[in-house]
C-alpha cells in the first residue's frame, strides 16, 4: 500500500531489520511521535502507539496505521515510573511478536527563569526525558538480544553535547545530555549483539514552544518530516554500521 500523499515510502523494513516483531514509539499519540509511528507503519512495521492520557489521539494513530496495512495497538503507560515503563515494553513485545525497534520520543519540556526552577520540575524533567529512556531501553535490549538484534533511536536535543549554558532550560538540557551519554554507552555494549543505538536531536521545530529563528542559519524551524527522515535513516540497511551517533536536525543552530 502507498503512504499518504506527499510522503515518501521507504520500502518494507520487515525484510531488512534484524530480529522479529515491530516497533514501539513512546509518546506517539501526538506531535513528533505520531509522525514517527505513522512513518514506520508506512514502511511496513507493525507499531505500538504509546500514550499516557491522550487515548483518543492514540486510537486515531492506530486507525491511520491499520489503514496502511499493518497491525497497530495503543497502550497506555506512565514511562516515568519504572514498573509501568517496563510493563509497556513487555506488553508491546507480546502484542507485536517481538520488538525490532524502540523509539524513545517521550520528554516534557520546561522553559523559565533558573531562579524559579523548583525541585519538582527539575526531577520531572529528568524522569520524563532521561529516566523513561533508561527504563524502556533496559527492558527492550534483552528482548532484542534474544531475537538477534534491533534498533534503538532516542530523541535528544540539538546542542546538548556543547555543554553550553542555557539557564532557561537547564533541567531539560541536563536530561537530554544524559540521554546522549546513555545511548553511546548502550551502543558500545550492545554492538556485538546486532543492536544499534543512536540519538536524533531536533532543534527548533515547527511545533517547538520557543521559536528563536534569528539564531538559526537556515532562518526557519524544522519540519517534522525532516526529523522523521533522520529516524528512518537509522533503521535502513545502510545504517547497520552506524551506532552511538548523535544526529542533529537543527538547520545549523549552535554552529
Amino acid at each position: 500500500m502507498t503512504g499518504r500523499p506527499g510522503r515518501e515510502r521507504h520500502g518494507d523494513l520487515r525484510t531488512t531489520l534484524p530480529g522479529r516483531g515491530g516497533a514501539l514509539v513512546t509518546g506517539s499519540a501526538k506531535g513528533i511521535g505520531r509522525e514517527i509511528a505513522i512513518a514506520l507503519a508506512e514502511d511496513g512495521l507493525d507499531v505500538v502507539v504509546h500514550y499516557r492520557s491522550s487515548e483518543r489521539e492514540a486510537l486515531e494513530v492506530v486507525a491511520r496505521a491499520e489503514a496502511l496495512g499493518v497491525r497497530a495497538r495503543a497502550l497506555a503507560a506512565d514511562v516515568t515510573d519504572e514498573r509501568s515503563a517496563q510493563g509497556l515494553v513487555d506488553a508491546a513485545a507480546a502484542a507485536l511478536g517481538g520488538l525490532r525497534v524502540l523509539v524513545n520520543n517521550v520528554g516534557d519540556y520546561h522553559h523559565g527563569p533558573l531562579a524559579e526552577l523548583d525541585a519538582g520540575t527539575y526531577h520531572h524533567m529528568l524522569a520524563s526525558n532521561l529516566h523513561a529512556t533508561f527504563y524502556t531501553c533496559q527492558r527492550a535490549v534483552p528482548i532484542m538480544r534474544a531475537a538477534g538484534g534491533g534498533r534503538v533511536v532516542n530523541v535528544g536535543y540539538a546542542g546538548a553535547e556543547l555543554l553550553k549554558a542555557r539557564p532557561a532550560i537547564v533541567a531539560y538540557q541536563i536530561a537530554k545530555t544524559g540521554v546522549i551519554l546513555y545511548t553511546k554507552a548502550l551502543a558500545r555494549s550492545e554492538a556485538r549483539y546486532g543492536i544499534t543505538a543512536n540519538v536524533v536531536s531536533p532543534g527548533v521545530m515547527a511545533n517547538s514552544v520557543t521559536q528563536p529563528l534569528t539564531e538559526i542559519p537556515q532562518g526557519r524551524p524544522g519540519r517534522l518530516s525532516e526529523l522523521v527522515g533522520a529516524v528512518r535513516y537509522f533503521l535502513r540497511p545502510e545504517a547497520e554500521y552506524v551506532t552511538g551517533t548523535h544526529l542533529e536536525v537543527a538547520g545549523g543552530w549552535n554552529l
